[in-house]
């Protein structure tokens, strides 16, 4: 066989190669990224998900539905490729059986939003944004409370998740304001 006709193929199997590999790992991305993905495994389907139904990013007035992937799978490609190596440990701890159960899912259920919250807050709510955005918002339409609150988050350059942690899942940073509330109240009495 002459180099010539090798180079070529080895150039058109690398090619098919990389071809085939395209399609294997975007159809792995697109199946993991649809909602029934995300709530096959028990813990994720009796809690987080029963909460989310319960919130206007499942129903709403104006029939638009946020899905698993929208708030927490970045859309653009690369992005999206490492969000989904990062969530390989999230199988891990399934198939451990740290978070195999509910009882279990809720111990470690703060550890578990505040590693969310962080990489919002690292991102500056960037799924967020895919939806919502200071410059579409007509603020002076919103509640009188919400506009005054836009207005201050756009000037102090706040994140959405800095006010709207628990906003489709259980707050559960709600039991620490309570108990820093709790700690104040005691601080007082002395």
């Amino acid at each position: 066989m002459k180099p010539r006709y090798l180079l070529s193929l080895a150039v058109l199997l690398l090619t098919l190669f990389a071809v085939i590999l395209s399609i294997v790992l975007g159809s792995l991305v697109q199946y993991s990224s649809q909602t029934e993905f995300c709530i096959s495994c028990h813990e994720m389907r009796t809690t987080v998900y029963e909460e989310y139904k319960k919130t206007r990013h499942y129903q709403n007035t104006s029939g638009v539905r946020a899905g698993c992937a929208d708030c927490h799978i970045p859309h653009d490609w690369t992005t999206t490729l490492w969000r989904k190596l990062l969530a390989v440990k999230d199988v891990y701890h399934h198939l451990l059986g740290t978070i195999d159960t509910e009882e279990k899912f809720e111990a470690r259920r703060k550890i578990m939003a505040e590693r969310v919250w962080e990489n919002m807050q690292a991102n500056n709510s960037r799924e967020c944004r895919n939806c919502h955005d200071f410059s579409a918002m007509i603020i002076s339409e919103q509640r009188k409370r919400a506009g005054k609150q836009h207005n201050q988050a756009q000037q102090d350059g706040d994140t959405c998740i800095d006010c709207h942690k628990g906003i489709a899942h259980k707050a559960v940073h709600e039991t620490e304001l309570k108990q820093e509330d709790a700690d104040e109240e005691i601080q007082l009495d002395f």
